[in-house]
């Protein structure tokens, strides 16, 4: 496997029932708090917790080294937020056949029944709200948008195209084909870049879309580490006034939709998913059930709401001081 591959973050209470936990990275702040949620239900119903995670967004062989891990060290569960959802499949479907419970976190696998629960935001719905407040915000302007889309990785996990689709979607683009990002016509899309969802990675994409037209005036971003660093690269290129929405809902993200860096963002709550996902392993521990999606979905809904200090008619939004109240509990 090699401690190299491996970010090995924390083990919490010594218990007879163990789980892992599998994230992007260990220093997105979304995940950082996805694992404080673990930790602590882990800590509440003496579960033994061990945490790992990729060294970058997108570093699919260390969560496969750390999926073979878990089943080696006889892991009842995983909890895992996939960096390639396709790939990762064959590993998952290796683990649930040597009897552990594998639970996607924020990001469904592809197919989504390839775990066999998903405890996540809806990523389309997401994307939708920031849509329709964008075009709403624009108004008759949003007939003449030159936007950039800042994505996430070339390998599009499914949290990266749901949430492309539904911004687009609320904009009232057409969508191609909505199982991918990149194939519109729509003259108003000016390109994609990725940007591992991280802030330099957003910085260079925002500089090579201002490249290729420097008359930008919407974002979208896949979240909000990425809008901090188009943000920057707007600054640095002396743009004022571009509209940037995004998702995530964090604290920093909320306080930069308060500063006016982010002008809506779809919050979601990593710490409920991670918390959820405990509770479920231990439930199967217990008596081997499974835990069920929500009701007409298939998975478990842990819900999203539109932040932004600048409501608009007809997408419900919640405001800044609120959304720090909640930010990612």
């Amino acid at each position: 496997m090699g401690s190299a591959a491996l970010a090995l973050m924390a083990t919490t209470a010594t218990a007879q029932t163990s789980a892992c936990l599998i994230t992007k990275t260990d220093t997105n702040p979304f995940f950082v708090k996805m694992k404080e949620g673990a930790e602590a239900k882990a800590a509440e119903l003496g579960v033994t917790l061990k945490s790992y995670a990729g060294r970058i967004d997108g570093d699919h062989e260390s969560q496969v080294a750390a999926v073979e891990a878990c089943v080696a060290d006889g892991a009842k569960g995983i909890m895992i937020a996939a960096s390639d959802t396709k790939a990762i499949v064959d590993s998952v479907a290796a683990a649930r056949a040597a009897g552990v419970l594998v639970i996607a976190l924020d990001t469904p696998l592809d197919p989504i029944d390839a775990a066999d629960a998903t405890f996540a935001t809806d990523n389309f719905q997401a994307g939708l709200l920031i849509g329709q407040w964008a075009n709403a915000t624009l108004g008759a302007e949003a007939a003449n948008a030159k936007i950039a889309l800042l994505d996430l990785s070339i390998s599009q996990p499914s949290v990266d195209v749901l949430r492309d689709q539904g911004f687009l979607q609320g904009m009232g683009i057409d969508l191609a084909d909505p199982n991918k990002w990149g194939d519109e016509t729509d003259p108003r899309i000016v390109g994609n870049e990725v940007t591992s969802g991280n802030e330099e990675g957003g910085l260079k994409a925002m500089e090579s879309l201002l490249a290729k037209d420097s008359d930008i005036n919407l974002v979208y971003t896949i979240n909000e580490p990425s809008a901090a660093g188009a943000f920057e690269a707007l600054k640095a290129a002396g743009k004022e006034g571009v509209l940037i929405v995004s998702v995530d809902g964090g604290c920093p993200g909320v306080q930069d939709v308060k500063d006016g860096v982010i002008g809506a963002t779809s919050q979601q709550y990593p710490l409920q998913m991670a918390a959820l996902g405990v509770e479920a392993i231990a439930q199967f521990a217990a008596d081997g059930t499974k835990p069920a999606p929500t009701e007409g979905k298939a998975f478990f809904d842990t819900g999203v709401a539109l932040i932004t200090d600048k409501p608009v008619d007809g997408v419900e939004s919640l405001d800044t001081t609120k959304g720090m109240e909640l930010c990612w509990g």
